[in-house]
């Protein structure tokens, strides 16, 4: 009965208008703290995003579910949380036979591609159109996305609708593209959770500059849509992606860990210079996308569509989001530590399943992940610096619970878990948590302890090791 159903709608799409159905454009940064670009108070320069705020909505309650890049991938084309899946690790693979809106869109009659960035296994799962473009094209020539523009030119002529995932590579590290001199080192302000040393602020420098790189590449994007004409016929989301490779950020549960960035432009139907702080997550795009285009969400998806908030028929989306985080498998990880986290717009609640493990990955990693800064923290620590002495330890060390005011604490200073005024809120987010991986068939410690099974290539004979790419 519900493949009947589905045929259905693929056949009413198919003779629809397709001035009815929008073009479909996400456009996502790689390892980029959402607070860090201009256009939500950052210092990084970002003015074609600060000009698509102007003309559609921002969101600041968007997140995702991983603060890696992989298992965010997945979630974000599939529609379903990460251990459902089977793509909670990094370099993950999900479950044969899992569909993603490659799928839905496709037989609905649109073309669906993928510019950049990929990191989602197996091929079977992710039918795009793919062409790496999006991250390699030079921004300084005057068409440095020709592929992306045939794909535009052809769609429009065969008056088929497309879907564009346009995935840049930038501000993930090794920081070597944009234009650091214009980042002063010693001119910038640092997150308080930060240790303050000239190779942080080095690094600071060079990774703002590619927050700029990123926002230029989306601006070339836009600009092809002016050109040919479709912007008033397409829905663009923007997002961040997991928080920079700086501690606190990726490979953590704080809230910059999962945090993102979100902003969206549908002409004529997104209110300009609209804002939304409805609780959203990287698993309501697909849903989303299909809802634009006048298809059902599967039951399959744990998203939502959150189009009623972007046409402003809605305030209002969720209740809780839901984050996780796995060490097994990643560069310099621990062998095992497991992270949990649910959290409202005000609180978050984290549960480490193994904090009696010292917590590790690329960041402490001698050398870092190729922005050696970690070493000055500690090296600063051992001269006997308080304030490097608590960042440090508060790194590599976690209680079992966590929660924290990130409403007036987005960078998770002040763990608030023994607060007598929170209590009942812990309690609350503990056991919505509690629900939440019971309906994943998260077994919390044991899914952590064969996380390595669910990396691309596990158990296939005579398989390279792929060289590791965070």
């Amino acid at each position: 009965m519900r493949t009947f159903f589905w045929l259905l709608i693929i056949l009413s799409a198919a003779v629809a208008d397709a001035a009815d159905r929008p073009n479909l454009v996400f456009m996502i940064a790689d390892d980029c703290t959402y607070l860090d670009l201009e256009v939500y108070g950052g210092q990084a320069k970002t003015p074609n995003l600060n000009k698509l705020a102007t003309e559609g909505m921002q969101f600041s309650r968007c997140f995702q579910t991983a603060p890696m890049c992989s298992p965010t991938r997945h979630n974000i084309y599939t529609g379903i949380y990460p251990v459902k899946s089977g793509a909670w690790p990094n370099h993950t693979c999900v479950y044969p036979g899992t569909k993603s809106i490659a799928h839905y869109l496709g037989d609905a009659g649109y073309r669906v591609a993928l510019s950049g960035k990929t990191h989602v296994s197996p091929k079977e799962s992710f039918p795009f159109e793919y062409d790496d473009e999006f991250r390699t094209g030079n921004i300084e020539k005057s068409n440095p996305f020709p592929t992306i523009e045939k794909l535009i030119t052809e769609s429009k002529a065969a008056d088929t609708p497309f879907c564009l995932f346009a995935c840049s590579n930038e501000p993930h590290s090794p920081y070597n593209k944009g234009d650091a001199s214009a980042y002063p080192p010693q001119s910038l302000t640092l997150p308080p959770s930060w240790v303050d040393t000239p190779a942080t602020r080095e690094s600071y420098s060079k990774y703002l500059a590619e927050i700029t790189y990123y926002d230029a590449q989306c601006g070339a994007l836009l600009d092809l849509l002016d050109k040919h004409s479709i912007a008033s016929n397409t829905l663009v989301l923007a997002v961040t992606e997991q928080g920079s490779g700086f501690p606190f950020a990726k490979w953590t549960c704080f809230e910059l860990g999962l945090t993102s960035g979100l902003l969206a432009r549908w002409p004529g139907r997104i209110e300009p210079a609209s804002k939304s702080a409805a609780l959203v997550e990287y698993c309501d795009v697909a849903p989303t996308f299909l809802d634009a285009a006048g298809l059902p969400t599967p039951d399959t998806m744990d998203g939502k569509s959150f189009l009623p908030v972007l046409l402003g028929h809605s305030r209002e989306h969720k209740t809780y989001t839901f984050g996780l985080h796995t060490t097994r498998g990643i560069i310099n990880g621990s062998e095992n530590f497991g992270i949990r986290s649910c959290a409202t717009k005000t609180h978050r609640y984290i549960r480490n399943l193994n904090s009696d493990v010292t917590f590790s990955n690329a960041v402490t990693k001698k050398g870092g992940d190729d922005a050696n800064f970690w070493s000055t923290w500690r090296g600063k620590a051992e001269a006997g610096d308080q304030h490097a002495v608590a960042m440090t330890a508060k790194y590599l060390h976690r209680p079992p619970e966590e929660l924290y005011d990130v409403a007036h604490d987005p960078h998770c200073l002040q763990n608030l878990i023994d607060s007598p005024d929170l209590q009942q809120l812990k309690t609350e987010l503990s056991a919505e948590l509690e629900r939440w991986m019971k309906s994943q068939g998260d077994l919390g410690v044991e899914t952590e302890a064969i996380a390595h099974t669910r990396k691309a290539g596990y158990g296939k004979k005579g398989s390279k090791k792929k060289k590791q790419q965070q």
